[in-house]
């Protein structure tokens, strides 16, 4: 490892002539590494884009966040650097949420980070496969959980197929495994909460571990919230939650690619149901039908049997 001082010198280096960025030495057991990122593209955006072209149409399906006057795209506008008199347009889905998808928040499981909470969550992970019969994707918020919950997994015994871990083998590979089993459980992280697609039976259910906050000491998430702070705004209703439920939809997106698609949505983190700012989250996401309990979880998987 670099010795205090020479981490320091890295530092002054880095930070000469990027105004308006944020710099760190990353040191590890046998590696070092220099990252450098900018803390607000907004006015690099604006300038360069949205005050040069006449005419800019963004799109995206998960964007909007819950406000108190419905979904919009205010958080959004603020992180690209657009006109606060944008027009917008939110578009409702082709999709039956209704009737084809069930959010159930599971509220009786320990608190994140209390002792206990990951055994809980993948005895709950296992009673939900075994409801479904598999074609599971458990999506973990880091890495220590993924291996903490797969271990688990495969240790209880269940009515579900093979239980797969991120990792193991190329993600084509673990994803043509997963279609190809049917019934199988595949634990994964972040790489597997977007850009992942599995339309039909294969995937009917979606087990999210934790909101996924971003890590509150990470250089650019640090920065950003300082900034946001410096400027008298509070960052975690500002920036912390609209991003976390960005994230949280795209988990949630995982579920219904196509009109015939349907299954089950289970988050394991009682705050959704239980912090003020869960509301927030919750009603970023799609409206699936709102469950409980496990009792109701098994009759609305059942209905669609």
């Amino acid at each position: 490892a670099l010795r205090h001082p020479q981490r320091e010198l890295l530092m002054r280096k880095a930070a000469v002539g990027f105004e308006g960025g944020v710099a760190w030495v990353d040191v590890r057991e046998r590696t070092v590494s220099l990252g450098a990122s900018p803390v607000d593209l907004a006015p690099l955006l604006r300038e360069r884009l949205f005050e040069r072209v006449a005419s800019v149409v963004c799109t995206s399906a998960t964007l909007a966040t819950a406000t108190h006057s419905g979904p919009s795209f205010h958080f959004a506008k603020g992180r690209l650097g657009s006109r606060p008199d944008t027009a917008e347009l939110v578009v409702a889905s082709p999709f039956d949420f209704a009737a084809r998808a069930a959010l159930y928040v599971a509220d009786d499981l320990p608190e994140p980070g209390a002792p206990g909470f990951e055994d809980a969550c993948a005895a709950r992970a296992r009673e939900l496969a075994d409801i479904t019969g598999g074609g599971a994707f458990v999506l973990c918020t880091s890495n220590r959980a993924m291996r903490a919950i797969h271990a688990r997994l495969v240790q209880a015994a269940g009515r579900s197929g093979p239980v797969l871990l991120q990792g193991e083998a190329p993600k084509h590979v673990l994803l043509d495994r997963f279609r190809a089993a049917g019934d199988a459980v595949l634990v994964a992280t972040m790489s597997f909460w977007e850009g992942v697609d599995v339309p039909g039976h294969a995937l009917r259910l979606v087990i999210i571990d934790k909101i996924p906050f971003a890590v509150p000491t990470e250089p650019v998430v640090a920065a950003r919230s300082a900034k946001i702070e410096a400027e008298g705004g509070n960052p975690f209703t500002q920036y912390a939650v609209p991003a976390a439920a960005i994230t949280l939809k795209q988990g949630f997106g995982r579920l219904i690619r196509t009109r015939k698609d349907a299954g089950i949505v289970a988050l394991l983190d009682r705050r959704a149901a239980r912090r003020g700012y869960g509301r927030a989250l919750l009603e970023s996401l799609p409206p699936a039908r709102r469950v409980r309990s496990l009792d109701a979880v098994r009759d609305f998987w059942q209905s669609l049997e």
